[in-house]
């Protein structure tokens, strides 16, 4: 009996033993073939350890494909502590190489963490100081791919791009708009260690970081360089506070030029105060528009048809009295009888109170709201200002009259320029942008594409072209003269608006202004001109913008590719300005009747003959006396 008991307790054993051995072989068997993936991830975990390499920022570019924003690969220091063997000759050597305190390393190659970024004395390294630290050898101590952005034009179209800090994210402009399209996915150097740190006889794994994508814009680099020049070369001669210049295509809302001054350069952005940084004056900006508000108001007067420009006539005798202020044309004693056509291109402001007082401030305040002040614009740049508009309730005979001339509400660039793109287009107020497309890395695929987008309808088509033409009208017969260029029709106002400071203007301080359509009878263009403050220089703007424009207006007619245009108002000159003539037809002219009929040229042949075969420049060119004209002489 005994032995029976005992002989059923052992099987009873041995069945518990096969048992407990069939199911381990399941449990093998299960992590072997269901669980093996996920374990295996987890013990990576616990051995690998990362060394991050950055992704690239994607880079922005011109409407062209030039680029504005790159990269340049450079290394920074990680260290793994746990590695590193001594770590006083590590600090020791490290702190040398990096010109940092051997406290402040020794900090780093000591810290109890798996991996140290040595921050900020070990990022963004140098060739020659990479190259030490890679001599030394040191095990844990780790040099890694970092990507640093660059700017290779360095100022130019500063606050639209913007600048990135040192972890490479977006901080201002359109770095920080669009931070989420530009940044990248950073990847890896996955390596293997034990517990204790110390690395394992395990291959490396690397994972390769995704570049963000490419951003294009409306810019044209080659307006955007020109804009660039000639506001330098306004700070040395005129030494304003500030400086600004804007190119959009009116038919559009693209701009293709922005800048400001100051400026600074994205490079080295560390050395700029937050207050040059942060003001894209263009768009933030606000101050009282001056004369160029008229362009606003006539569009409005011509629309409502309470004057004809041609023929409605107003006498100006100097000044008008509106309730208890005198306001006085700039003309001693005026401009006597004129058109409303002769109002603008005097710019004179008794004429356009008469023009407000005929809309009433019901009107003229409507086409104000309708041409966009006193709201943003909708630019995709941060920081827009929206500008100051009298509340309807508080216009009084005085505000309406002022308003009519520029004076009195505040305004930004932006709104004028946007404003003004809808008088010459046909009446259609677009919103401005600067970002066309964003592009897919390594395909260049269109992701997203930015197009025109109308806000509302202004003015009438009807409307729009008298603008047009008055507009040239002032440019050839009025205050814009000195923008004049032959055979390209060039519309536009000048403003010289008084400054204000604690509700008092200011004496001999003005924000000169010009602003300009090209070609006039077909708008591509229209640009804008501000300069606060110049010294140095006679206080009208029509002696101190209107030459810089023109250089500016000739590279717009370069960069677009604008033809020459017939029918053109003739100039109407002015004491400083050189005679013009038309070259004359000479070909088929003997040698002897050419000379004769180019008398106020200068005249050199090419070829040989006694017949004019050819002529630079082509006849009908209106070209100044004693022009160079190339003959092609021939049998």
């Amino acid at each position: 009996m005994f032995l029976k008991n005992i002989d059923k307790r052992i099987k009873i054993f041995v069945l518990f033993l096969f048992l407990a051995f069939f199911l381990i072989i399941l449990k093998v068997f299960y992590v072997q073939i269901f669980d093996y993936k996920k374990l295996s991830a987890l013990a990576n975990d616990l051995w690998s350890r990362d060394l991050p390499v950055e992704a690239n920022r994607g880079r922005i570019l011109d409407r062209n494909g030039v680029v504005l924003a790159d990269n340049l690969t450079t290394t920074s220091l990680v260290v793994v502590p746990n590695q590193i063997k001594d770590k006083k000759d590590a600090a020791t050597k490290l702190s040398e190489i990096l010109g940092v305190s051997y406290k402040e390393m020794y900090a780093h190659v000591s810290k109890v963490t798996s991996i140290e970024r040595v921050h900020p004395e070990g990022r963004r390294l140098s060739y020659e100081i990479a190259q030490k630290i890679s001599d030394l050898k040191l095990d844990g101590v780790y040099l890694v791919k970092e990507s640093k952005r660059n700017y290779p034009y360095g100022a130019l179209l500063s606050h639209v791009l913007g600048y990135v800090g040192i972890d490479n994210q977006g901080l201002s402009g359109l770095e920080l708009q669009y931070d989420k399209y530009l940044t990248g996915e950073s990847g890896a150097i996955k390596y293997f260690s034990d517990a204790k740190g110390n690395k394992l006889d395990l291959a490396d794994v690397y994972l390769e970081p995704q570049d963000g994508m490419d951003i294009q814009l409306t810019i044209d680099i080659n307006i955007q360089q020109s804009l660039e020049r000639e506001l330098d070369n306004v700070v040395d001669m005129f030494s304003p506070d500030m400086a600004l210049a804007i190119v959009m295509n009116p038919n559009t809302g693209e701009i293709y030029g922005m800048s400001s001054r100051p400026n600074f350069d994205p490079n080295n952005y560390q050395q700029y105060s937050q207050e040059v940084l942060s003001r894209n004056l263009p768009i933030w900006a606000t101050y009282e528009p001056g004369s160029t508000q008229k362009i606003i108001t006539t569009a409005a007067a011509v629309e409502e048809g309470v004057v004809d420009l041609d023929n409605d006539h107003f006498y100006d005798a100097g000044k008008v009295k509106v309730d208890t202020a005198v306001i006085k044309c700039w003309k001693a004693g005026g401009h006597g009888a004129q058109t409303f056509m002769e109002v603008l291109q005097n710019s004179c402001n008794p004429g356009f109170v008469k023009m407000g007082q005929e809309l009433g401030k019901d009107r003229l305040f409507s086409y104000l709201d309708k041409f966009g002040f006193g709201a943003q614009t909708g630019v995709d740049l941060s920081g827009e200002g929206k500008g100051i508009i009298f509340p309807l309730s508080r216009v009084g005979n005085i505000e309406l009259a002022t308003t009519a001339f520029g004076q009195g509400i505040s305004v930004t660039p932006i709104q004028q320029v946007t404003a003004v793109s809808a008088v010459v287009n046909g009446g259609n107020l677009y919103t401005p942008y600067v970002v066309k497309n964003i592009l897919e890395k390594e395909s260049g695929n269109v992701i997203k594409e930015n197009n025109k987008k109308l806000v509302r309808k202004v003015i009438s088509k009807k409307t729009s072209n008298i603008m047009r033409r008055a507009l040239e009208n002032v440019v050839a017969l009025g205050g814009g003269r000195s923008a004049y260029i032959d055979g390209y029709r060039i519309g536009g106002k000048t403003g010289t608006a008084q400054k204000v400071e604690n509700g008092q203007y200011l004496v001999n301080n003005y924000i000169m202004s010009f602003m300009s359509i090209v070609p006039a009878n077909d708008p591509e263009a229209v640009f804008y001109l501000a300069i606060d403050n110049p010294k140095h220089t006679a206080m009208l703007s029509s002696y101190t913008t209107t030459p810089i424009a023109r250089r500016i207006l000739l590279d717009i007619i370069d960069a677009l590719g604008i033809e020459r245009q017939k029918n053109q108002i003739e100039k109407d000159l002015e004491w400083s300005d050189k005679v013009v003539y038309k070259v004359p037809n000479v070909v088929g002219m003997s040698v002897d009747e050419a000379k004769k009929a180019l008398t106020t040229f200068t005249i050199e042949y090419a070829g040989s003959g006694e017949k004019v075969v050819g002529q630079s420049p082509e006849a009908g060119t209106s070209v100044e006396e004693g022009t160079m004209v190339r003959l092609l002489l021939g049998e």
